[in-house]
């Protein structure tokens, strides 16, 4: 007999569980899943199995956090649409935020109206809290919430990269739950993009991280709207950490700029734009002003946001640096790190997508092959080509040119840590073929 055995506790859940056999675990009804979350005060929710090959990616991840997960539970709660329109970015945050906090509220509240039915459920955030311990190598969200709304049929991606739902538009936060139990009948995708393509999300976002043709800039679009997250915040407490004095610092980061920054860490961080969110006019409740006058629509909505002084933070040799001194004379550009370095050669591999500067390789042509060594062996296959790259494990097709490098002073390099020529004279790194292809390769990746 365990120790335990007598315990009240344990003697009244055997007593339960005599009285009361557990029966086959079955289905939840979905028509009154779908009430107990809109109830719950979701706006709108589908469900997706969790095998569903739209999600795949995501499997080994999901089951990591919660082993018994049979279902996704995809959710979206309405923002109030004229507070992220407005060029003040402290209404615009309000809302973001009131909203975020709403959804895991909403989320919180479901998981716990599924334990008083005896179904287990977790619900990881709608933002933040991110893991990260993971940051910068990998990504630090538990859920992707954007592909599993569109497998569950609450829209579909824009070419802002916003999930748009075909009825609230791209003014919504995205949810999910996971749940241990099948439901009796799974949603799918609709058929139909709710993305008009006005490109007005083009036109208003001021680092050009939105292309016109469908292409996107990661690190435009970090660099500048989370400004006073991750990596931004990093560069600036080293900031503070390379300034000689007080009045040194002065010189670098303005009275508004420290203000803001303790903002962020006092209420919660500041997103700098998200202009493409308010000047979106898709979705059949966000509509009607854009297609009943659109030069007024543009007056009121995007010309403002365009019209807007403020600080712009770019990377210096960035494809934004350029196009903000370009289509915004008006706005004053700050050259900045990104403040991503990342920590291992995974990490520096998974970055290059995210990073790459497509008008920076303009001309550009070429296969690196990449081979690590020491802590960290791995072999790599870059291609830039097309304004377009690649990133394949091992080496394929011929190299115009080899790195060999040992992994630790390759990301010394990267972090500006280690002297590229001192790296080479002691044969840490090695390079077979141009080295001006290198400096090309750089050239396509500042950070």
């Amino acid at each position: 007999m365990a120790k335990f055995d007598n315990h009240p506790t344990v003697r009244w859940w055997r007593e339960q569980s005599t009285n009361n056999p557990k029966t086959s675990t079955v289905a939840l009804n979905s028509d009154s899943l779908r009430s107990l979350c809109l109830d719950a005060g979701a706006d709108d929710v589908g469900f997706v199995e969790i095998y569903r090959p739209a999600i795949a990616d995501q499997h080994a991840e999901i089951l990591a956090v919660f082993p018994p997960t049979k279902t996704l539970i995809s959710f979206v709660c309405c923002m109030n649409r004229e507070n992220v329109r407005t060029p003040a970015r402290s209404i615009a945050n309000l809302e973001f935020h009131a909203n975020y906090d709403h959804a895991d509220e909403v989320a919180r509240n479901l998981v716990k109206a599924f334990a008083q039915i005896g179904v287990r459920a977790l619900n990881p955030s709608v933002a933040f809290p991110m893991e990260m311990d993971r940051y910068p190598d990998k990504k630090a969200w538990v859920i992707s919430h954007k592909p599993v709304a569109v497998a569950a049929g609450l829209g579909h991606m824009g070419i802002h990269r916003n999930v748009i739902h075909p009825k609230f538009g791209n003014f919504i936060a995205l949810g999910t739950v996971l749940i241990d139990t099948e439901v009796t009948e799974y949603t799918h995708p609709i058929d139909y993009n709710p993305c008009i393509e006005c490109k007005l999300c083009v036109a208003a976002c001021p680092v050009g991280a939105i292309g016109a043709d469908g292409s996107f800039s990661f690190s435009a679009c970090y660099t500048h709207n989370y400004r006073e997250f991750m990596g931004g915040f990093t560069d600036w407490t080293e900031t503070i950490a390379d300034s000689k004095s007080a009045s040194d610092y002065r010189k670098k980061v303005s009275a508004s700029e420290s203000a803001s920054m303790w903002q962020s860490l006092s209420f919660k961080p500041n997103y700098k734009a998200a202009y493409c969110i308010a000047a979106c006019p898709a979705g059949e409740d966000v509509i009607a002003p854009f297609l009943s006058d659109r030069k007024a629509f543009i007056k009121d909505v995007v010309k403002p946001l365009q019209d807007k002084t403020e600080t712009i933070y770019v990377v210096s040799g960035s494809d934004a640096e350029n196009y903000v001194a370009k289509h915004f004379p008006n706005k004053t550009v700050k050259l900045v790190s990104s403040g991503i370095r990342p920590q291992s050669i995974q990490g520096f591999l998974f970055g290059l997508p995210l990073l790459f500067q497509r008008n920076q390789s303009e001309g550009l042509s070429a296969i690196y092959h990449f081979t690590f060594t020491g802590s960290e062996s791995r072999r790599a296959t870059v291609t830039i080509q097309n304004k377009m790259v690649r990133v394949q494990e091992g080496h394929l097709g011929k190299a115009d040119i080899s790195v060999t490098a040992d992994s630790k002073t390759w990301l010394g390099f990267l972090g500006k840590e280690q002297n590229l020529i001192w790296a080479l004279l002691r044969c840490k790194i090695r390079v077979s073929g141009s080295l001006k292809l290198l400096q090309a390769f750089g050239k396509c990746f500042p950070t």
